[in-house]
Order: structure tokens, then sequence, then C-alpha cells
């Protein structure tokens, strides 16, 4: 039996993610896939698009995940758990990637899938890419809340990291470690 098929009988021949009967495929569920039913989920052409990028992320298709993450399969789990962690901004994502249960082998294989933060594209106020490592100016003064202290106009914080959100890095300022928003920086 094809793994195509394989997958169709156990999904009952709808996307185990979302249900759906449409343009149905095989999506291996990397990183370390070995081309088994155990490693792979079938899913519709619009999961799959979104999954891979191809198509703009629409946030309302992911709350299908609120029953699929309860799947026995761990590969449908697996993906389940990538898709709410890209989502984590949204409030009802976050609580679902909370109430979400993976066994310690399935959860490192379901992070060996999600980007590293150094994968993250992060941009300056100019539209420069911004990279862990690289060092930057303040282009406006901005208040510290907590620290109390504001971070002056032309303050360098180097040695940047990035985050999950492309819209903030985190460096020292005043030896303190704080989150700031890329679009208030320029790259040195």
């Amino acid at each position: 039996m094809s793994l195509e098929n394989t997958l169709s009988d156990r999904s009952q021949s709808k996307c185990e993610l979302c249900s759906s009967t449409e343009k149905l495929s095989v999506l291996e569920v990397g990183p370390d896939a070995n081309g088994s039913a155990d490693m792979a989920v079938l899913v519709c052409g619009k999961c799959n698009e979104q999954i891979s990028g191809t198509d703009d992320l629409d946030v309302n298709h992911w709350r299908c995940l609120n029953d699929s993450m309860w799947s026995e399969y761990p590969p449908v789990q697996v993906m389940a758990f990538r898709m709410l962690s890209r989502l984590r901004s949204e409030s009802w994502a976050s609580d679902l990637l909370e109430q979400l249960y993976l066994d310690d082998e399935n959860f490192k294989w379901a992070e060996a899938g999600l980007p590293k933060g150094d994968e993250v594209k992060a941009f300056d106020s100019n539209g420069a890419q911004l990279l862990a490592g690289d060092s930057v100016t303040l282009i406006k003064d901005l208040d510290v809340k907590g620290a109390g202290f504001t971070a002056k106009r032309g303050t360098k914080v180097q040695n940047i990291t990035l985050t999950d959100n492309p819209e903030h890095i985190e460096g020292k300022v005043n030896g303190t470690r704080i989150v700031l928003v890329t679009k208030f920086l320029k790259k040195i």
C-alpha cells in the first residue's frame, strides 16, 4: 500500500489538520522524515501552502488546530505544535499551545522543525536586515518601562540577539538587557 493510501485510510480521506477534502497530498514531517506514515500527514492544498509559506498565513483557518492537536498520531500533533508556535501571538493559539502535551521525544521532533532565533528576519528603520551579533544605534529617545531610565537617541547597542518576533530584538542598554522595537533602530 502506498504512503498516500495509508494516510488516506488513517485520515478517512480528509486533511489531518483541518478536515478539508480538497487537493489532499502527503506532507513529510521533517527534519528526519523517512518516507513512512509515522512521519507524515495528509494535508489539503490550503494547509500545505500556508505551512510551506507559499500563501499568506490565514490566522482564522488555523483555529481547526483546536481539534486536530488532540490526534492520536504523533506527526499530526507535531504539525499542530509547529503551527500554534508560529501563531503564538494570537491569544487563542497561545492558549492551545499551553494545553498541548507532547512526550519528550515528540517535543524534540516538533522543536527541530521550528525556525531558530537567527532565522528570523528582522529589519531596522531603513530596511537593513538585522542579524544576531549586529550593533545598532537608537534613532529616538525611548522610555524603558520597569527600568526607570530613558535610552537616549544615539545610544549604541552591541551584540544584539533576535527574538521570535521580527519587530523586536534584545540588547543591553546601561547594563540592562531590554527588548527594543526595530523601527527605532539603525544598523551600524
